[in-house]
């Protein structure tokens, strides 16, 4: 029986039995090398049942073992062959096998500097890694080097170094298993997304020298740069370079001709132009961008090793669609290929990974992308610095609703406090501006106007750069990489719209944000928050003079006045989006949000009230609340304070009407929020038909519109079948509805999250990733009751895991219409639906 047909070693060869399952992926690619012809050293796979014996103290045959040195130079290799290579593995060992014997065989061949460099090297690590003795003792150099370390080998081991191949490779096999058993590396590998459990296989390989006589070294060529994925030709080659061992004349060159110093290209064209045509190979076979490693000997190149050249988001979107382009991979697989997530470095400046950091506080990566400015502390300094045209980075302790202008005049947040869904992290996303919250090392000091972070005091004008993708607070200025919204990520993004069967919305409050919306070709606008509208500083006054009105009539009055201003936020909205959906939600906060709270600030409102400030106090603590987001807000308002949705109501239906003349006919999705009993949108229809109704007398004009519910309670979501009875949709705030069936504030949990996960309380931060077992059974018991009492309810998800790519999976499992999430999440979006279309129908049964 041929060795390449035993069951614990076996031939890497065009026809083996090789499965990556079983010997790995390492093992694998060869034999895709090996059938393309390249010129690959003999090589062994040993599956993973037979590591794992070998981790438990069997040995393999010693036959077995002995014909890996029958043939070759008696040099092998040793390499770690896990499922996939992001697993990672024990360390290489190379030059197993070489004695005294095989030593002065190389002497003769390669030079005896050379061939002492190569047996140095092996008992230096056959010592410190198979061994396991002190590495400071086997740090030998110079011309005695060898004996020394041999000496020292066998004075501490009280026996020579082991001359017998077999058991120099037995013993390399035991000590790597052994190695991929211990728990350092389970969890290493853990924390990779590896099972514990998972099987590791290793590769054998002839050596390859890469000391000696002509042309030879070692090295590694790939064809795109990492950072674009931009056509280029990058890596080095090391002439007189044998793994560790360093021999005469060691010299690195470019790979292609470069103005810098010399290269392989022109030290050997031949043999540059065999690199370019292997790796063009390695490409169409392998159907990916490799990174080939390579030893050049004597003038001949062998081919090691070809791994995935590792790569930035922006390369593997121009990757993935170039591959597409060129039929060597199908549409779906590209988009398949892309994590979603990749594309959130797209939208947005990023610090490039090539640049020195200097980190000074670390919290969490809110809102993706970066950006540099001057440290500024309130609202009214970044709009003061923005009138300027100076950059600068709002820091705030908390942010509350009257901080919004101040966060579109800055170019990033920083918050010492907040979770993934708290205040500035929501208007971050929708802005696209960076952001990171809970920074809880740094220390804020707003009466002196500076901050404590890493040891250093920055002071307010101080620059900083604000990293939201890593949640990395950096000091000055860093180097930036321009948003990369290019041809290859419209062309994906095209392709994963054409598989997709859900629809991606976009939470927008302006109209900035729905022409973003757009610009990202959301289908519509899922969430429209009016209450952002009425922070504004001409609208403030006379929501303030609503709020300490005394009858309803006055209330109507005061709303009177905003009631221009919202029929044109609404009609921008309409005509901005001609014709696609648009779901506003009604008025939502509690109003004690749009109150003062300092002395400062009330006695200016008493002033423009033209009250006594006792009586402006007093009304401003009677709407304080012990628990505001569970007080009285969204439907309750409506209900209690009903002049306010009049007023919102008749300004989406006249502006309804004023689109519907001059463009594409609108029809209004009307969402009533924080419902948690039928009766409360019964009351709310009554009002708003009675509303549409007065609208329609008044203007002589026809229109219809269609009235929804965001469920953002439990109750809600139980009681889905009743609400559905008076609703054309229904579109989970999930947002609200984590926090509640938690139990927990949203705003807050981000102080303890990252212990509770790491302790594994909870295995993701529920704001952040849809809790499925929880949350999600909410939703799905929600969805069936709507559907059992409206079999053509619209059903949706709103709220910020309407942009994450799990909770999209989850949500088209359940069967939702659309999902919804901030402007620059759409991409994102995009692409995770038709991920998850594409999986469902690898999943759906066919017919025979």
């Amino acid at each position: 029986m041929e060795k390449r047909d035993l069951p614990d070693l076996t031939e890497i060869t065009a026809d083996a039995a090789v499965d990556r399952a079983r010997h790995g992926w390492r093992a694998k690619c060869l034999q895709r090398l090996v059938r393309i012809d390249l010129p690959v050293p003999r090589s062994f796979a040993i599956p993973a049942a037979t590591v794992s014996s070998i981790a438990a103290g069997h040995r393999l045959p010693v036959d077995q073992l002995h014909g890996v040195f029958v043939e070759g130079n008696g040099l092998v290799s040793v390499r770690p062959s896990a499922v996939k290579p992001d697993w990672g593995g024990p360390r290489t060992v190379l030059n197993v096998g070489i004695n005294d014997q095989v030593h002065a065989q190389l002497a003769k061949r390669i030079g005896q500097d050379n061939a002492d460099a190569i047996y140095l090297n092996f008992v230096q690590s056959y010592a410190t890694n198979i061994a396991r003795l002190d590495p400071e003792m086997f740090s030998q150099d110079g011309p005695d080097a060898l004996a020394e370390a041999l000496k020292l080998y066998q004075d501490e081991m009280e026996a020579p170094f082991p001359q017998d191949p077999v058991i120099q490779l037995a013993e390399v096999l035991r000590s790597m298993a052994r190695a991929w058993d211990g728990p350092t590396a389970r969890l290493l590998r853990q924390a990779k997304g590896a099972p514990a459990d998972a099987p590791l296989g290793l590769v054998v390989q002839d050596m390859a020298p890469a000391l000696g006589p002509g042309l030879c070294g070692s090295g590694t060529i790939q064809f795109i740069d990492s950072v674009t994925g931009t056509p280029r030709v990058t890596g080095r080659f090391r002439g007189q370079h044998h793994g560790g061992a360093i021999g005469a004349g060691a010299q690195t060159l470019y790979l292609n001709r470069d103005e810098r110093g010399p290269s392989l290209e022109e030290a050997s064209p031949e043999l540059f132009g065999d690199l370019l045509r292997f790796g063009i190979a390695a490409r169409e076979r392998l159907r990916e961008e490799m990174q080939i490693e390579f030893v050049i000997t004597d003038g001949r190149i062998s081919i090691i090793d070809a791994t995935r050249v590792q790569r930035s988001s922006r390369a593997s979107v121009r990757v993935a669609v170039a591959l597409a382009r060129e039929g060597i991979i199908s549409t779906a697989e590209a988009i398949m290929r892309v994590e979603p997530r990749a594309l959130t470095d797209l939208l947005h400046h990023q610090v490039d990974p090539r640049a020195p950091r200097e980190v000074l506080a670390r919290g969490i990566n809110a809102s993706p992308g970066a950006a540099t400015g001057r440290i500024v502390f309130s609202a009214s300094a970044a709009q003061a610095a923005a009138a300027r045209d100076e950059a600068c980075v709002l820091v705030r302790r908390e942010t509350v609703p009257e901080d919004i202008r101040g966060m579109h005049a800055s170019v990033a947040v920083l918050t010492e406090r907040g979770g993934t869904t708290s205040h500035a992290a929501v208007i971050a996303r929708g802005m696209g501006k960076p952001c990171i919250v809970g920074a809880s090392g740094i220390s804020i000091d707003s009466r002196a106007r500076t901050i404590r972070a890493g040891g250093r005091v920055l002071n307010e004008g101080d620059e900083i750069t604000i990293d939201g993708t890593s949640g990395e607070v950096l000091a000055g200025s860093a180097a930036l990489l321009g948003p990369a919204l290019d041809d290859s990520f419209n062309q994906l993004l095209d392709w994963a719209d054409a598989e997709s069967d859900m629809v991606v919305r976009a939470n927008a409050d302006t109209a900035e944000d729905a022409r973003m919306a757009l610009n990202f070709k959301a289908q519509g606008i899922g969430l429209c928050r009016t209450e952002h509208m009425f922070f504004d500083g001409e609208r403030l006054p006379a929501m303030r003079e609503m709020i300490f009105a005394d009858t309803p009539e006055d209330r109507r009055l005061a709303l009177e006045r905003i009631l221009p201003m919202q029929r044109q936020d609404f009609g921008e909205l309409f005509e901005i989006m001609a014709g696609l959906p648009v779901t506003i939600r009604l008025f939502d906060p509690p109003l004690h949000e749009f109150l003062p709270h300092d002395r400062e600030g009330l006695h200016e409102l008493a002033q423009s009230l033209d009250l006594p400030l006792s009586d402006v106090t007093r009304r401003v603590d009677a709407l304080s609340e012990f628990n505001p987001m569970l007080g009285m807000r969204g439907v309750r308002l409506g209900i209690t304070v009903p002049e306010i949705y009049d007023m919102q109501a008749r300004a989406i239906f006249e502006a309804t009407i004023d689109s519907s003349r001059s463009g594409d006919p609108v029809v209004p999705e009307i969402m009533i929020p924080l419902v948690s009993a039928m009766r409360e949108v019964e009351l709310v229809q009554n009002r708003i038909d009675a509303v549409a109704a007065a609208v329609r007398n008044d203007r002589r004009v026809d229109f219809t519109y269609r009235l929804g519910v965001m469920v953002e309670t439990p109750r809600a979501a139980l009681r889905a079948g009743d609400i559905a009875a008076h609703c054309t949709f229904l579109s989970f705030g999930t947002n609200d509805l984590t926090q509640m069936t938690y139990g927990l504030s949203r705003d807050d949990a981000g102080r303890f999250m990252g212990t509770y996960v790491g302790q594994g309380v909870y295995a993701e931060d529920p704001f952040h990733i849809l809790d499925e077992d929880g949350v999600g059974e909410l939703l799905l018991t929600g969805v069936q009751r709507a559907r059992s009492q409206n079999r053509k309810i619209t059903i949706s998800v709103c709220g910020e895991h309407g942009g994450n790519p799990e909770s999209i999976a989850f949500c088209h499992a359940a069967g939702m219409n659309y999902v919804s999430c901030s402007p620059f999440r759409v991409p994102v979006a995009r692409l995770a639906a038709a991920q998850a279309t594409l999986r469902a129908k690898l999943r759906a049964p066919t017919d025979l």
